[in-house]
């Protein structure tokens, strides 16, 4: 699984022009599921996000995790993090787990987020999606569950 995850002081999603997910303080989360990721990348990439203190203390130094600052997360899944784009000029996507198997470890990692304390809103998965954040920092960070 792949994680690219953006420290946002806002993110939303829409569909059609219709908000999805909206969340303030927290996380943005793109995720994207490969092929034979199971339920201990899930399980890591889940840890980390709950635990990785990204967010600035009393004196500006990121010492807080997630819950310390009372953020959300904002999942959207995206396979286009899967991406092979070595040859030619146009990405491959042949490392991205298949649909119906990558929806269910996207709801799995959103549900087990939610498990351990963390508000979550989703995107809508498969769906062609509009998302708005406001970076701060700008904090980005790539998590990848088999590194």
């Amino acid at each position: 699984m792949i994680a690219l995850l953006q420290r946002v002081s806002r993110a939303s999603v829409s569909v059609d022009g219709i908000a999805r997910g909206t969340i303030g303080t927290g996380i943005l989360v793109l995720l994207g599921v490969a092929k034979g990721d199971g339920p201990d990348d899930l399980s890591r990439l889940v840890e980390k996000v709950r635990y990785l203190r990204i967010f600035p203390d009393d004196r500006g130094i990121p010492n807080l995790d997630i819950a310390q600052a009372g953020g959300s997360v904002l999942c959207v899944s995206q396979f286009t993090l899967l991406a092979d784009c070595r040859k030619g000029r146009r990405p491959g996507y042949s490392p991205a787990e298949e649909p119906g198997r990558a929806r269910v470890l996207w709801e799995d990692f959103c549900t087990a987020l939610e498990a351990a304390g963390i508000p979550v809103e989703r995107g809508v998965f498969g769906a062609d999606m509009r998302v708005e954040l406001v970076n701060e920092g700008p904090f980005t960070l790539h998590l990848d569950s088999r590194t």
